[in-house]
């Protein structure tokens, strides 16, 4: 699954001079900057090309900023685009069954490795999902592909695991900020959602490779970041006051898109049709909905320029809101390729505007400006769905340059972050990892953890007696002092107990016939697989300080055994490395 791609190697010389030299992960994040700008801007050419091909639209216009599309292209472009896409699926489900990994896992359990062959095959996905115009984003794809390269470019120079997540996070911060125009949003979008903190060691390459991908995506495919609402006005106090309540309602809106895309996903499986019916039926219902208003079709990035955003009256506003949030959930469900983050800044916009006729109308004195509230609730949904309050905050700030309205979304986008991590706990690429069975909540690094298992930390254990044994015969066989413990097993081989020597040399065990009555630990056991937190929370449970390691095949073969103080110093010394390593003292 990761490797997936065999990458090319540097020079022995030149990769010792990389590793010994922490300035020359300045010039890989430029690498790797250039190319994920270059992503941006081939993806994104690629999909107006589509667009402009499979809808009869002008050429360079986005399909979602049209005031109508063809009703049968509308119909039959998702539908029979879905239909191919889902036998694609099942070619490649052949050629490659394994799952591919994205920058936030890969970062997160794998030390920044991915598969380049993987990522490729998500982006043409991707691109081909948003081109037929199903309601997804198209950040996937170019995050999935420029981190994907990154990562190869790392493993070419055999880099250090945290200079190699480094590298990952290059790559999406190269592709945010091309995709939206904004450097410092795309380097805190690697900071926080695809490495998962920000060290010193990791500001330059990543703060380089987010301006140069903009500068390169930006130079081939101009395009910018805003919303079409006019000027903004004064930001009053009111309005920040104000801007946390929306930060409430958006989290509220962005729990129930995530948790209708797992609904929507979990129907379709249930009535157990194969992925290219049921892309099919996905790519009709969006071509339906189409039908009533064209931005519900793409990423919705096009939408967010609409001419006709700011004249739309209330009810205008509602339906699309509505709509683009069905064909979102439907898409995604339906198991087209893509993400969130365009559609919820554009679903964030409609809904902040609805935000402010709303209040207006429970309280008109305050005459709130919609203009202001698109963007609080642009930025306070994306927050909520995509996680990243920093990032939203600086991409209100780049798209605008107002410091006062920037002020109200940081407002906004912290209760909404604040307020879906209590009530929901993830943000949607982890909670799809949730539903797969994983149980991170970040990029933080833990793949070292599942590395460091019992098998790797156990002393094996070869000399095993039998559970009835009579405890004369087991002191002649250990004397005090020739071992701690002994692993006991019955007539067939199977693991028993845990018999402590010095416990057989007490006076209480003088009137003991049978090893099998000092016994301890019969139904407590370690496997080989267990990682180090696994253990270390048998070990507590059972309260024990040395327990038996068997293996989990059923038939209770004893491999090892494993003290809690060595796994609790092999625990602390690797947690030293890794922490050495995020601050760059290795």
């Amino acid at each position: 699954m990761l490797a997936g791609f065999r990458f090319i190697e540097a020079p022995r010389r030149l990769r010792a001079f990389v590793r010994a030299h922490e300035a020359s992960l300045i010039l890989l994040a430029a690498v790797i900057g250039t190319i994920g700008g270059l992503v941006v801007a081939a993806m994104g050419a690629a999909v107006l090309k589509l667009h402009e091909w499979l809808f009869a639209i002008p050429a360079g216009e986005h399909l979602s900023s049209q005031d109508k599309v063809d009703s049968l292209r509308a119909i039959l472009v998702p539908s029979i685009g879905g239909l191919l896409l889902g036998g694609a699926f099942l070619l490649l489900l052949r050629w490659r069954p394994a799952r591919e990994v994205d920058p936030i896992e890969a970062n997160a359990l794998h030390g920044g490795r991915m598969s380049f062959r993987g990522s490729i095959i998500v982006a043409l996905q991707t691109v081909w999902s948003s081109g037929v115009g199903a309601s997804v984003g198209l950040e996937a794809g170019y995050t999935q592909l420029a981190s994907g390269l990154g990562a190869s470019i790392g493993r070419g120079f055999h880099l250090r695991r945290a200079d190699q997540r480094i590298m990952v996070g290059c790559g999406a911060a190269a592709a945010i900020a091309g995709a939206f125009g904004a450097p410092l949003a795309g380097a805190f979008y690697a900071f926080e959602l695809v490495i998962g903190g920000y060290t010193s060691a990791s500001l330059t390459p990543v703060g380089v490779s987010a301006v140069i991908g903009y500068l390169i995506a930006h130079n081939f495919l101009p395009m910018s970041l805003g919303v079409a609402v006019g000027p903004f006005g004064v930001v009053f106090s009111h309005d920040l006051a104000i801007a946390a309540l929306l930060g409430l309602f958006a989290a509220l809106t962005g729990i129930g898109i995530m948790c209708g895309v797992a609904l929507c996903e979990a129907a379709l499986t249930s009535i157990k049709i194969g992925p290219p019916v049921r892309l099919a039926v996905g790519g009709l219902c969006v071509g339906l909905l189409a039908l009533v208003t064209p931005q519900v079709m793409s990423s919705g990035h096009g939408a967010l320029f609409y001419s006709g955003l700011v004249t739309m009256t209330v009810g205008m506003t509602a339906t699309a809101f509505l709509l683009k949030s069905l064909a979102s959930i439907i898409s995604l469900g339906s198991g087209f390729r893509g993400g969130l983050f365009f559609a919820t800044l554009f679903l964030g916009a409609l809904g902040g505007r609805l935000f402010a006729a709303g209040f207006d109308f429970a309280w008109p004195g305050l005459d709130l400006n919609p203009n202001i509230y698109a963007v609080i609730g642009m930025s306070a949904l994306s927050a909520s769905v995509i996680g990243g309050p920093l990032t939203m905050s600086f991409i209100a700030l780049e798209s605008t340059g107002n410091l006062w309205l920037t002020s109200a979304v940081l407002i906004a986008v912290i209760i909404s972050t604040q307020i879906t991590r209590e009530l929901f706990g993830y943000s949607f690429a982890t909670w799809r990892m949730h539903l797969r069975g994983e149980t991170i909540r970040s990029a933080a690094d833990v793949g070292w953890i599942r590395d460091l298992t019992v098998r790797s930390m156990m002393r094996p254990e070869t000399v095993t007696v039998d559970s009835t044994m009579p405890m004369g015969e087991f002191r002649e066989k250990f004397p005090l002092g020739s071992k701690s413990q002994v692993i006991a097993v019955d007539t067939e081989g199977r693991y028993a107990g845990l018999a402590l020597v010095a416990e057989a040399y007490t006076p209480e065990a003088s009137e003991i016939t049978n090893l099998d009555s000092i016994l301890h630990y019969k139904d407590v056991v370690l496997h080989p697989a267990m990682n180090i937190q696994q253990a270390i929370a048998v070990f507590d449970a059972a309260e024990a300080e040395m327990l038996a390691v068997v293996e989990a095949d059923g038939e209770k073969r004893a491999v090892g055994v494993l003290s809690e103080a060595h796994a609790m110093r092999r625990y602390a010394e690797e947690s030293e490395r890794r922490r050495r390593e995020v601050v760059g003292e290795v």
